[in-house]
């Protein structure tokens, strides 16, 4: 085998991990429409997509933080704080919600840079540091609020209730088209965005250095406190973000939504090809990681017999 031909193989192979999850998604959609007459609808897939923009938005975070060589436990208490902190000044006539949004995504900043700086500067293990934050809060949560919190705001029922007709996918028999939401939308718009950012920014770049050997991104001359600070504060912002799209779609806040979700979350990015020692991922990848994780559930539920 010449040289040329050896090196073609080994730049396709790193995009190995990302196949292999794309083609398990295929084939447990492709055995769920064999299986379930009412999965060939169009209208199932866009409702997987709808189902998702909370856990794809935290799953696009922590893709940055384990492929820098950390990890982020805090995902879950950052999305319930969210949801708990926007309902308490949404409740009644509160606060302005685009100023409510503002501020969420700004805590969330704020609690990914607290983290990032006792990992980056004190030099705290992330497993630990995070997982404090995690407490924190939660422990939070239910100091504002121990029961749930309704959100009764205008805009945030239209952002939830508003459906975004998709050309060409009419139904046959109700002549009604096949619709995503809005926060639909924004999931993908983000996800591009992250592409973008990881791969074709010197931010990303220093990322993947730092995740494939730290001591050699400092004697480059990379940034690596900075990027650090950076990705953990990022990852506090997509957790936000993540709470701002789950208390619009269930309409209420509490400390116990989002409990378990970083394991969640963490196993997404994983099935989508990430490694958990750092260094290798996609931001793609992570899409059919968390598409693999809602179609498994889409079946469970068509099944009807499975807890």
């Amino acid at each position: 085998m010449s040289e040329r031909i050896r090196g073609r193989l080994g730049r396709y192979r790193r995009f190995a991990p990302v196949a292999v999850t794309m083609t398990l998604f295929f084939l447990a959609y492709l055995y769920g429409a064999l299986a379930y007459d009412a999965m060939r609808d169009p209208q199932v897939f866009l409702n997987m997509l709808r189902a998702m923009p909370f856990l794809l938005i935290s799953a696009i975070g922590m893709t940055f933080v384990i492929v820098s060589g950390g990890i982020d436990l805090s995902v879950g208490g950052v999305v319930a704080l969210t949801t708990v902190a926007s309902a308490a000044l949404l409740r009644g006539n509160g606060m302005d919600p685009w100023l409510v949004m503002a501020l969420m995504l700004l805590m969330g900043m704020a609690f990914g840079a607290a983290m990032g700086f006792f990992i980056t500067y004190l030099k705290v293990q992330p497993f630990i540091a995070t997982l404090a934050g995690l407490w924190v809060a939660r422990g939070l949560c239910f100091f504002i609020s121990d029961p749930a919190i309704p959100i009764r705001n205008r805009l945030y029922e239209v952002l939830s209730g508003t459906k975004l007709l998709i050309p060409g996918l009419a139904d046959p028999v109700t002549k009604q088209g096949e619709f995503v939401s809005i926060l639909v939308v924004v999931e993908l718009v983000i996800l591009v965005v992250a592409i973008f950012v990881a791969h074709y920014t010197g931010f990303g770049r220093s990322v993947y250095a730092i995740g494939g050997n730290e001591l050699s991104a400092r004697l480059m001359g990379l940034p690596v406190n900075r990027t650090k600070m950076l990705v953990y504060t990022l990852s506090g912002l997509c957790s936000a973000l993540a709470g701002i799209a789950l208390s619009i779609d269930v309409g209420s806040g509490h400390g116990s939504y989002a409990m378990g979700m970083e394991l969640t979350v963490i196993a997404a990015v994983v099935i989508g090809g990430t490694l958990l020692t750092g260094g290798v991922g996609y931001v793609f990848g992570t899409l059919f990681g968390v598409l693999v994780i809602v179609v498994i559930q889409t079946l469970i539920q068509f099944n009807g017999q499975l807890s």
